[in-house]
């Protein structure tokens, strides 16, 4: 245990270091202590990142309760670590079962929780349903993720929410990066070290082009791979286009492919038909939230053998000899198989969480029971923290400029 906490301990501090925007929203919390004596319930990732953003919002005054979104998505060094050195309450491991992963988050409930931060919506979905005691003290919520938001969209639309919930996912400091740019990054992190094969000279099928698939597509087209992606949208199917891919249906595009990534946030993905179109050897993985974008019910049914051949894949043989590979068992490869996003980029994200969990604080009694943007000021505020801690300078307008541009009348 000790080696256990000393190594979460160290990634702790990494990740700190290279949180600069973090780090001055830590020390303003600290004097400030904008949530002394509120109870905040999380189910995040549990990684370095996130440690780090549980304990700025405990040095902020609030009582922390973390439990993972996700049951492959752990370091339990980091767990231990914010056990044992920061003396927060968490609860999650690597690899819980199911059983485990719903008893974390109903332990978290228990708190009674003035505030939750999620990621997925699971936590907040307990407490609409199976937890609803707990609703009567629970004043607002953030949310992180893609998947999270278009659920509680859901249960806004059916006036089903009862609190209000900002949208953290939908805020330019957190899409524009963090989608974009750390899952590039960290899917392709979990690939080597699941994996440890070459991406060069392969045919990567990226399935979706929101952020997070542009993210995924630039980086495989960076590290030399030939890439395909598969859409249901439109408009986002002529983008990828004029980005230089190759764009077809997935059940077109699996058949001459290596690699099948899913980052689409939906399920069934990729199914049935399209395991039989496949070639030998195909590898696929997900970076969705929800590991249903590949289908291991349809695997299942196919398969005549399921083999763990490496630490985070399984190999599916098929009837013919055709072996398929699933990487983290379909969950969020980034972190069943890595360490997830980089530092900096989530140190955007996260204090954006920080900075949004005050803010609903302060504003709850004035917003709707529904889900909510972070407001523009908060984007440009740490915005310019970000730049000011890359050393980085820019203009900004003249009064008379500011003027011209919010004027309707010509020439003024």
């Amino acid at each position: 245990m000790e080696d256990l906490v000393k190594k979460g301990s160290l990634r702790l501090k990494w990740a700190y270091d290279h949180m600069p925007v973090i780090q001055e929203i830590d020390k303003r919390f600290r004097k400030e202590q904008p949530l002394a004596g509120l109870k905040i319930g999380m189910a995040l990732h549990t990684e370095a990142k996130t440690g780090m953003l549980a304990v700025t919002l405990a040095n902020a005054g609030a009582e922390i309760r973390l439990a993972s979104c996700n049951p492959l998505s752990t370091d339990d060094s980091v767990a231990a670590a914010l056990r044992e050195e920061y003396g927060l309450k968490v609860y999650a491991k690597k690899f819980e079962t199911d059983e485990e992963y719903y008893a974390n988050l109903n332990a978290v409930l228990d708190m009674h929780p003035d505030y939750v931060i999620d990621d997925g919506a699971d936590l907040i979905t307990m407490a609409h349903t199976t937890r609803r005691e707990v609703l009567s003290n629970i004043k607002g919520g953030n949310e992180e993720t893609t998947t999270g938001v278009v659920r509680l969209r859901a249960m806004a639309a059916d006036k089903k929410l009862e609190f209000p919930v900002m949208d953290v996912n939908d805020s330019k400091m957190k899409y524009l990066f963090d989608n974009r740019y750390g899952t590039g990054q960290s899917i392709f992190e979990g690939w080597m070290n699941a994996t440890n094969l070459i991406v060069a000279g392969k045919r990567v099928v990226v399935a979706g082009y929101g952020w997070c698939g542009k993210g995924v597509a630039m980086r495989s087209k960076g590290l030399g791979a030939l890439v395909t992606v598969t859409e249901v949208d439109p408009v986002k199917a002529i983008e990828a286009r004029m980005d230089g891919f190759d764009v077809m249906p997935m059940s077109e595009a699996v058949k001459t492919a290596d690699i099948v990534l899913t980052v689409t946030g939906c399920k069934d993905i990729v199914t049935e038909k399209d395991f039989l179109n496949m070639k030998d050897g195909c590898v696929m993985g997900n970076a969705g939230h929800f590991d249903n974008e590949v289908s291991k019910k349809d695997l299942d049914k196919l398969a005549v053998s399921k083999e763990k051949v490496r630490d985070f894949i399984d190999c599916y043989t098929l009837k013919d000899g055709k072996r398929l590979y699933l990487i983290g068992e379909g969950r969020l490869m980034n972190l069943a198989a890595g360490q997830g996003h980089p530092a900096e980029i989530m140190d955007t994200s996260f204090a954006t969480q920080a900075r949004a969990i005050v803010y609903m604080v302060e504003n709850h009694d004035k917003l709707a029971n529904e889900v909510i943007r972070v407001p523009d000021e908060i984007d440009n505020e740490l915005a310019l923290v970000k730049l000011r801690t890359l050393g980085i300078e820019i203009d900004s307008l003249t009064e008379d400029q500011y003027n011209y541009i919010h004027s309707w009348q010509e020439g003024t």
